[in-house]
């Protein structure tokens, strides 16, 4: 028997949802230019009113809205509501400027841990498990989100955050934990640990809950084959709510947006033209049922394909697909469009683990590219021979692959730095 948190507005008739979705957008267009001078000057910029949006058709009359923004107006430029309504913030790392933050009316907050308790049942979940979350709590919304999420749902929730992996496997052997939350590959690291220790047997997870970072299908598959899980992927951004904007369900095609809170669109990344369903571009998000710190037009920089298509699930909400990159996460290696996503895949395809670093650099006024990849521990003692000509064969898939050339260097297992987090996959020199 299938099972939804909040069935009536996750298999809801596309009618209803359409209707849902015309009423909340005009009246979050309404707020917005009323409280918030910067969407009032530039709707005024663009000759929009909000008498102008009456429905989600209307949509493409709104200008679109980017991270600068967020950050040029930190830190109260865009919140929708005196301040004594806000009740928290989170808050991005800042690693790439200014932080961006976000606010949260209490009821903000209500309708985000329901957005988690939706992919927290869709992933199995009920007030009968044990839902470790090893996110990262403060101002990352991972924790908070999922914790939030769980409790609604009324499991036992184990607010573990992230780091301190030993502590973090007494605690899932201890009570019996069967859903972990974390980051896909913080997730790896804990597996890598767990199977080290020989506590496989000792585990009762069934599922895993990952998010927070781009992951292949072949990362996937070995999260499942070391855990013994069914690992489901989970979306979301601070800018936005956090996670739980999307959630897989059973099927694992694909990420349901949770439409009665958030409207998406896909755009060509270069001309901002909407384009239809199946077609790839770049995510854009409208919160319509946020008060705080609601956001219209958001460009996201993530890269991802929208779908129809009927989910055997049962639900309606429209799916995304797993992230396919990001437009600024993007490398231009050599000219060559390159995502860090398309290297992971080759190398897990290989049978590599998903332990590598990726390298560019500026030699002589030229760009190198070099994949740093862990070996597996039965690797590790090939002769050297055996492991040139590995090197030699991953180099060549990656060229195939992304038609530029690439150095591919075989380390020894555990010698790459391990992320607790998000992982840092790419380290681009040419910007020192």
């Amino acid at each position: 028997m299938r099972s939804y948190y909040q069935s009536e507005m996750e298999c809801a008739k596309p009618d209803v949802m359409r209707a849902l979705q015309n009423e909340r957008l005009a009246e979050t267009v309404r707020h917005v230019y009323k409280n918030v001078a910067y969407y009032r000057n530039l709707m005024d910029s663009k000759g929009v009113s909000p008498d102008d949006v009456k429905s989600v058709d209307d949509l493409p009359r709104l200008p679109f809205i980017a991270k600068e923004a967020l950050r040029d107006e930190y830190p109260y430029g865009l919140l929708a509501t005196p301040l004594s309504d806000a009740v928290r913030i989170q808050s991005t790392s800042g690693t790439t400027g200014r932080r961006v933050v976000a606010f949260y009316t209490q009821n903000d907050i209500d309708l985000w841990e329901d957005c988690c308790a939706r992919a927290i049942v869709a992933a199995g979940g009920s007030r009968d498990d044990v839902v470790q979350v090893s996110y990262g709590y403060g101002l990352f919304t991972g924790g908070p989100g999922l914790n939030g999420g769980s409790h609604r749902v009324g499991s036992l929730t184990l607010p573990m955050s992230s780091g301190l992996t030993e502590r973090q496997i007494q605690f899932m052997v201890d009570l019996g934990a069967t859903i972990l939350c974390c980051t896909p590959s913080y997730a790896a690291y804990i597996a890598e640990t767990i199977n080290e220790q020989g506590m496989r047997d000792k585990i009762k997870l069934k599922a895993g809950i990952f998010g927070a970072e781009a992951w292949s299908e072949e990362m996937r598959g070995d999260l499942e084959k070391n855990l013994g899980i069914k690992a489901y992927d989970i979306y979301g951004l601070t800018e936005i709510t956090g996670p739980g904007v999307s959630y897989e369900c059973e099927e694992q095609t694909g990420m349901h947006v949770n439409e009665d809170h958030f409207i998406p669109e896909i755009i060509d990344p270069s001309s901002g033209e909407v384009l239809p369903y199946g077609e790839k571009g770049e995510l854009v998000l409208t919160c319509i049922s946020k008060r705080a710190f609601p956001l219209l037009r958001y460009r996201t920089r993530d890269i991802c394909v929208l779908s129809r298509k009927e989910c055997s699930c049962g639900r309606t909400l429209v799916k995304m697909s797993r992230l396919m990159g990001r437009t600024d996460d993007m490398l231009i290696i050599r000219g060559v469009n390159v995502f860090p996503s398309q290297i992971e895949t080759v190398l897990l395809k290989s049978g590599m683990t998903p332990n590598y670093q990726i390298i560019v650099d500026r030699v002589r006024h030229a760009d190198t590219l070099e994949v740093l990849v862990e070996m597996t521990p039965e690797m590790f003692s090939d002769t050297v021979k055996d492991i040139s000509g590995l090197e030699r064969e991953l180099a060549s898939e990656i060229r195939s692959i992304l038609g530029i050339s690439a150095k591919v260097t075989l380390a020894a297992p555990r010698s790459i730095t391990r992320s607790e987090g998000k992982a840092v996959r790419v380290i681009d020199k040419r910007k020192i």
